[in-house]
């Protein structure tokens, strides 16, 4: 039996991108060495007459001056931090770099454009394998590297399965060693993928080991045989030339997130997030859904899109909402929550992540400012929580905002009932809290429809819509894309949870028995309201089992406990 070797593993991935539509170079042979060099010395990272070469054919209208100053600003990129350079560089990578010219007599501004991102044929795909690479006396030669116009986007570090030291998590190690030893090829990196051949993952610069995650389907409609090698399904499914460019501008992100230490001293941390495959998927799918629902034609249901707690559902909504920014003609995002707290934990992490949205969200911090907010003519990333929908005093009606087709209202927890459309009675009671009589409300999507009549409305959700609710089906639509628990701990994107079930005794006295014998009479009563019997019960429940104190310790004695 022949034996695999890591050079048959590479060579057989250099295959499937060929297949893909990447040319295919040897490192040796476009070395300053080399029969056809291309690189002047084993230090240079990029391979620049390719780069100008894009340049000039995707920037026509850019004077020869304007594109050779662009290139100069990517070779300038040189701050001791890492991700630093590499935050810049792909900023510079999806929304060009900035230059000016003088043209006519006037002095204008305008963009570089590196990589073609609407015609992705327009590109010089090549994929190089042992590219020496020479940084301050260490002389490493990464597997395989992906350039797209002469920039080296994508490492794979490969090993051999058949070897039992050669692992995925030596793959992982062998990254970190390259990032101490030849950083400047991470300032141009947009992600990495390690394999064994059979197993493969892709990760950001900054994800520890856990944080690379396999590429499940090669189409984003059903998930690939356990039978097939992880490694083909990635190249297939993300390393083919659309796919991978459109990853690359909507679907990374940089969180800054502030961190103060016992000193007080306060410092930005910066992560670099990469989609996982559930999430560059379901966010394509909603994509097209509200672009359908918004048209002229649409019925402005843009669906709901579950995926379980834990699977970067927050994290999807900013990528949805990064991309929808140009997909739709300078929409308003209305993002919507049902508590003050996940309004602010929303909102953060959409905050952080400005560079992707290309704007900076505004949280509304009260009803009237809510208003003046979706009063505008376009354009915008607002937060708020539902509650704001209220109408002033006994009125049912909220005022209109905006009749705009091109606002986006993004849900959060779209499954909940008071997004319902249904009218119902309630109390109306006088100063000393005696009831006075009834009136009519309706449930807040009303109030929303109202204020805001022709928007399209995306619900997302960490957990099933319920048979029962008519509600969200009516606001939304139906399933966009589904990633449950299940799936999730398979991909290890959720961690699973265990419940060790204990009971708590409580002993009744004779007047606790005579109270839950009083509350299962009050309950049966059809003369409470669901709001009063609600009351009952809690009010009952306390009297029964202590004081909030006393519920709070058994609450303390249920165990959970999660597997790492």
């Amino acid at each position: 039996m022949t034996k695999i070797t890591e050079n048959d593993i590479e060579l057989w991935a250099i295959e499937e991108l060929e297949n893909l539509g990447w040319q295919y170079i040897h490192g040796a042979m476009i070395a300053p060495d080399g029969e056809a060099p291309e690189r002047s010395s084993f230090v240079d990272i990029i391979l620049k007459q390719r780069l100008q070469d894009a340049i000039a054919k995707n920037n026509t209208d850019i004077p020869f001056e304007a594109q050779q100053e662009a290139v100069k600003a990517i070779e300038r990129i040189a701050s001791p931090e890492l991700m630093v350079n590499n935050q810049l560089f792909h900023e510079l990578l999806t929304e060009g770099v900035p230059v000016e010219y003088r043209k006519d007599g006037v002095q204008r501004g305008d963009r570089v454009q590196l990589v073609n991102f609407k015609n992705p044929k327009e590109n010089d795909f090549l994929v190089v394998n042992q590219f020496t690479i020479i940084e301050n006396n260490n002389n490493k030669r990464p597997d395989l590297i992906l350039f797209v116009n002469g920039l080296p986007l994508v490492l794979f570090e490969l090993k051999n399965a058949v070897d039992e030291n050669a692992t995925l998590h030596s793959a992982y190690k062998q990254i970190q060693t390259y990032k101490e030893a030849i950083p400047s090829l991470f300032t141009f990196n947009t992600f990495c993928v390690i394999s064994d051949g059979a197993d493969a993952k892709a990760g950001s610069l900054s994800a520890g080991f856990s944080r690379y995650l396999a590429w499940k389907t090669s189409d984003g409609i059903k998930e690939a045989s356990i039978l097939t090698s992880q490694l083909e399904v990635l190249i297939k499914g993300l390393a083919n030339t659309d796919t991978i460019l459109d990853y690359i501008r909507h679907f990374i992100v940089f969180e800054e997130s502030k961190h103060v230490d016992k000193n007080g001293i306060a410092t930005i941390q910066t992560v670099k997030k990469v989609a996982a495959y559930h999430q560059y998927y379901a966010v394509n799918k909603a994509i097209e859904s509200v672009k359908r629902a918004s048209s002229s034609e649409g019925d402005r249901k843009g669906g709901v899109v579950w995926h379980t707690q834990g699977s970067g559902k927050s994290l999807s909504m900013v990528f949805f909402s990064g991309k929808l920014v140009l997909q739709l003609n300078n929409p308003t995002i209305l993002v919507i929550t049902d508590r003050n707290d996940l309004d602010d934990q929303l909102f953060e992490t959409f905050a952080s992540s400005k560079q992707l949205l290309r704007q900076v969200p505004i949280q509304a911090n009260s009803r009237e400012h809510l208003k003046e907010l979706l009063k505008v003519a376009s354009g915008g990333i607002v937060f708020a929580t539902i509650q704001k929908f209220q109408p002033d005093g006994e009125s049912n009606v909220y005022e209109q905002l905006s009749d705009r087709t091109n606002i986006v209202v993004v849900a959060d927890e779209a499954h909940r009932t008071q997004y319902g459309f249904k009218p119902k009675n309630i109390d109306v009671k006088d100063d000393k809290g005696n009831v006075v009589g009834q009136r009519l409300v309706y449930g807040f999507a009303k109030y929303m429809r109202d204020a805001l009549p022709n928007a399209t409305y995306l619900g997302f959700t960490g957990t099933p819509v319920e048979s029962t609710d008519n509600n969200t089906p009516a606001v939304f639509g139906n399933y966009v894309d589904i990633y449950d628990i299940a799936q999730a701990v398979e991909d290890g994107a959720t961690v699973p949870i265990y419940y060790e079930s204990r009971l708590v005794k409580i002993n009744l006295s004779d007047e606790g028995r005579q109270l839950i014998e009083e509350l299962d009479k009050e309950l049966e009563s059809d003369e409470l309201t669901d709001t009063q019997k609600a009351k009952a019960k809690w009010s009952k429940v306390e009297a029964i089992v202590g004081s909030p104190a006393r519920l709070k310790k058994i609450a303390e004695d249920l165990v959970f406990h999660y597997e790492e």
